[in-house]
């Protein structure tokens, strides 16, 4: 681990401070992105002030980064955040291609500093779709898979 990695971490972990203890937004979470050893962009959790569960440090650092990059892809990215990732915010840094994470506080931190419990999650995710605790079931199959078609076709298509 080198300076400028505590440095950003050191960041991540502010972030924290600020959102959770001073104002009162979210959850203890604090990420920043960086590449060629610059901040792309930061995210703190603002869950309760947004009324959005989806509003976690990591996914706002991704967003920004993204916009700021002009890409979907952070190839290249390290993703520093002040607890370990939660199941959301860890398929979205897969999918943005983010190449290294570190990461503070455990999950069994937030869990007994703060009561954040993702094991239900977790464990939902390794049920098939047919066991899980929010119903689901399939419907208009060909419907859909009619439209996937078309985009597999589409020539302009952008590939992921």
């Amino acid at each position: 681990m080198t300076d400028d990695d505590q440095r950003f971490m050191r960041r991540a972990i502010e972030l924290s401070r600020q959102t959770a203890l001073v104002e009162s937004a979210g959850g203890v979470f604090g990420s920043v992105i960086v590449q060629d050893g610059r901040i792309l962009a930061e995210g703190a959790n603002r869950v309760v002030a947004e009324n959005d569960p989806t509003w976690h440090g990591e996914i706002e650092a991704i967003r920004k980064a993204c916009k700021a990059e002009g890409s979907f892809k952070l190839r290249d990215a390290t993703l520093y955040t002040s607890a370990e990732p939660c199941p959301m915010c860890m398929a979205a840094a897969y999918w943005a291609g983010i190449k290294r994470i570190f990461y503070a506080a455990t999950n069994g931190d937030a869990f007994e500093y703060g009561d954040f419990d993702d094991t239900m999650i977790y464990g939902e995710l390794k049920k098939p779709a047919e066991a899980r605790s929010i119903p689901m079931k399939q419907m208009l199959r060909a419907e859909a898979v009619e439209v996937w078609k078309a985009y597999k076709a589409k020539p302009d298509r952008v590939p992921y």
